[in-house]
């Protein structure tokens, strides 16, 4: 006999049916965790896939507003490679930080203001696996504002002076440094190297930091 499910689920009826799917004691592979991973996962997911498509379909509704040519735009292979792209990704991210980058990205796509199409690629995937923290790190180093009246230090004492929160978590920034100058978006290796007052203000992302700062710009 089956029984009516209910339209509002509880986290009640998550453990519900994952007791079910603990107790069932048929032997088919995957069933009962296919059945659950369904039930927790995929209403949200449909949910964020729905968030994402009415954004950016505001977004392109305004430039058409402006002037942008929809369906010149549905022509445009490079335009439809990065709004795949950036969907994928937005899929996989719940921070709103993020979301915002990504729609920035596909909206300068849109209008002509995107870099060539290899860096456009590399930096999509840039803002699919970095952290916001990355992002407001490399956002301090574009333009450093050092501690007033320091004539000397490490450029994590400029880093502390912008993102206060930081400074009880060196292991985690550190990790956040080398991150960045990895991926060849900051030219420093070393964030605690001692340098002068008038260093310590210059900017330290490279070329290509900024033009993911531009790329993810409004």
């Amino acid at each position: 006999m089956s029984s009516k499910v209910p339209d509002k689920r509880s986290v009640g009826d998550v453990a519900h049916a994952a007791a079910k799917a603990g107790l069932s004691v048929i032997p088919v592979i995957g069933g009962p965790a296919v059945e659950l991973f369904q039930y927790v996962v995929q209403p949200p997911l449909e949910k964020r896939r729905a968030e994402w498509m009415q954004s950016v379909g505001e977004r392109l509704e305004s430039l058409e507003a402006d002037g942008l040519d929809l369906a010149l735009l549905q022509e445009n292979e490079q335009f439809i490679s990065v709004m795949m792209q950036a969907s994928q990704a937005a899929l996989r991210t719940h921070n709103s930080v993020k979301l915002e980058a990504l729609r920035n990205a596909v909206m300068n796509v849109a209008i002509g203001k995107g870099p060539e199409e290899t860096v456009q690629h590399l930096l999509l995937g840039y803002v699919d696996e970095l952290t916001e923290m990355h992002f407001r790190i490399l956002k301090v180093f574009h333009s450093p504002e050092a501690p007033p009246g320091l004539s000397m230090g490490g450029l994590d004492s400029v880093l502390i002076h912008n993102i206060p929160s930081l400074r009880p978590q060196r292991d985690l920034y550190d990790q956040l440094w080398r991150d960045l100058f990895a991926r060849g978006l900051v030219n420093t290796d070393n964030i605690h190297v001692t340098m002068s007052g008038s260093g310590l203000a210059q900017r330290r992302t490279t070329g290509l930091g900024e033009a993911l700062l531009q790329f993810i710009g409004s």
